[in-house]
């Protein structure tokens, strides 16, 4: 009698999951296909513009950066371990970027303050820019509430020299990032070229 039990009860559950696995499939397959439109949304179009202090209370737009390539890259928080290293990565290429007629500006939703600290521990040569009230992340649809914080979503974008998104990067790895961008940048020029 029990192992009749424990038969019927394993069969409903094998059916329960059968059932709901399609589920699964056609949340995950919208999930990505939303990525995806977002990620094409962008590309082609004009980058919103911007007014945002960075680390040393410098403003930046984006129109003063017209004629320059622009690698556009938001962070969750600072002083976090991931956030370090891929800033450092973009540091140690950022003088190929310069080579390359290419400003490097990270962003997140810490203040000014905030990235005077983590710029001034890791000594980067580029601008962080402090989107506060997350402004410019929200303009770009990668706003992420945690509960009662809020957070940039860890996404880049390359803008070229007209101002325009060449490419969004909706997928990070933190230690290839920066590296990958330089190449797209590069193949971009010699393309163009």
């Amino acid at each position: 009698m029990m192992n009749t039990i424990k038969s019927k009860v394993l069969i409903v559950c094998s059916s329960l999951f059968l059932l709901t696995t399609p589920s699964l499939s056609s949340a995950q397959n919208t999930l990505f296909s939303k990525q995806n439109t977002a990620q094409k949304e962008w590309v082609g179009h004009s980058a919103p513009d911007f007014k945002l202090q960075d680390q040393n209370g410098k403003w930046h737009t984006l129109d003063q950066y017209k004629g320059k390539w622009i690698v556009l890259y938001f962070y969750p928080k600072d002083d976090t371990a991931g956030c370090t290293q891929e800033a450092n990565q973009f540091k140690a290429l950022y003088p190929e970027f310069l080579q390359s007629n290419a400003v490097v500006l990270g962003a997140s939703l810490d203040d000014v303050a905030s990235h005077q600290k983590f710029s001034e521990k890791l000594g980067l040569p580029f601008p962080i820019l402090a989107d506060e009230k997350g402004t410019l992340a929200g303009k770009f649809g990668i706003v992420r509430n945690l509960g009662i914080t809020k957070i940039a979503k860890r996404e880049s974008f390359l803008i070229d020299p007209k101002g325009a998104v060449i490419y969004h990067y909706t997928s990070v790895n933190t230690q290839t990032h920066a590296d990958q961008v330089l190449k797209d940048l590069k193949t971009l020029q010699k393309n163009k070229s």
